[in-house]
């Protein structure tokens, strides 16, 4: 195999690598969310470090940790969510990020490293990357010849009332393909703990998605983006930053679909993804250059008016757009972070029940 070698000065915030023997350049390996990054970030990273990033996707949080505590992943850095953080930091397939090996932390939101500290005790292996919400994106137009004008966009009401979602399901319902988002939902719709460990808890939410599992169209993690924004589906359980993705799709290709983004009165999730080294990176300097990189204010800050996730990089804020600072479905009010909730690890034993029931309602029985 022919040594890649990387000379970084990551104290300066610059890098400068050097070739093999037969010209081929240093790489970085990297595993992220699907549409999760800006249309640029990689070309542009490359043309300033010389590095060539090799990029793979997924789709959900069990596929990434499936992955990763398998071992040799073949990875350097990795897009995992905040409360994936201690289930990788126990198996010990995390390198720790030692202090000074990254420059651009000073931009960071001190408030926001303090609650990733929840997850990541003295944040030892992670920075934040983007953050957001899980709630509603929907088809204003089709909603309401549904339901009518006082459909209740603002309420989980619209997709776990049976009677509502029956009538949703002409125009076709999506959900997430993730039990580790989509059960805390329904467990704090139903009133109980969202990061319940107990069993019986987990039967009341699967006797009620058994019960709406007929009207649902599919349990997808990317595929409703598109749908939603060509008018193929009405309703989707979504992430903040994939609906107003979809909106403005459709904005663009000016086919007549109007989309909107609610997080629901009764409480949804808020998460935190984070940037992390793998502790068997086959390129670990290279590694470190490309968080480094994604923590220069003026590289996340187009990635959240693409993308539009808000960052954890205060330095970023001024740089973004009045739209995207302003807009609360981006940007939640304090009055709507209020009512949020954070999503935890579940002991193993807690956390087969949560696949088994989440198979079972995919397959409807």
């Amino acid at each position: 195999m022919l040594r890649h070698r990387l000379y970084l000065n990551l104290a300066m915030g610059a890098c400068l690598t050097t070739l093999t023997a037969t010209g081929h350049a240093a790489s970085v390996h990297v595993y992220n969310w699907y549409d999760y990054i800006g249309p640029t970030t990689l070309k542009d990273f490359q043309r300033d470090t010389g590095i060539l990033p090799v990029y793979d996707t997924f789709d959900s949080a069990e596929v990434l940790e499936g992955k990763l505590l398998t071992g040799g992943s073949g990875y350097d850095v990795v897009v995992a969510s905040s409360y994936s953080l201690p289930n990788l930091i126990a198996a010990g397939v995390l390198a720790p990020l030692e202090p000074g090996s990254l420059s651009n932390v000073k931009h960071l939101d001190s408030e926001l490293l303090e609650k990733l500290a929840a997850n990541d005790p003295g944040n030892r292996y992670a920075v934040p990357y983007l953050w957001g919400t899980n709630g509603i994106g929907y088809n204003i137009d089709k909603v309401r010849a549904a339901l009518g004008e006082q459909a209740p966009v603002d309420s989980w009401d619209l997709l776990l009332k049976e009677e509502n979602l029956a009538k949703l399901s002409q125009c076709g319902v999506a959900m997430l393909d993730s039990p580790s988002e989509m059960l805390p939902v329904v467990l704090h719709y139903l009133g109980l703990p969202p990061n319940s460990a107990n069993p019986d808890d987990y039967q009341k939410a699967e006797a009620l998605l058994l019960k709406l599992r007929p009207h649902i169209r599919y349990f997808d993690s990317s595929r409703f983006i598109s749908d939603l924004a060509n008018g193929n589906i009405c309703v989707a359980v979504s992430w903040s930053g994939a609906a107003l993705e979809a909106k403005t799709n459709a904005e663009q290709a000016g086919n007549g679909v109007h989309l909107a983004y609610s997080l629901p009165k009764e409480g949804a999730p808020v998460w935190l993804d984070t940037l992390v080294l793998l502790k068997d990176a086959p390129h670990p300097t290279q590694g470190l250059a490309f968080i480094n990189y994604l923590l220069r204010p003026e590289v996340i800050a187009p990635t959240t008016e693409h993308l539009s996730y808000p960052n954890g990089n205060r330095s970023a804020t001024p740089l973004l757009s009045a739209a995207i600072r302003s807009n609360p479905a981006v940007y939640p009010s304090a009055q709507a972070l209020a009512r949020l909730y954070t999503l935890h690890p579940l002991p193993k034993k807690a956390e087969r029940v949560r696949t088994r029931v989440w198979s079972k309602v995919k397959s409807g029985r």
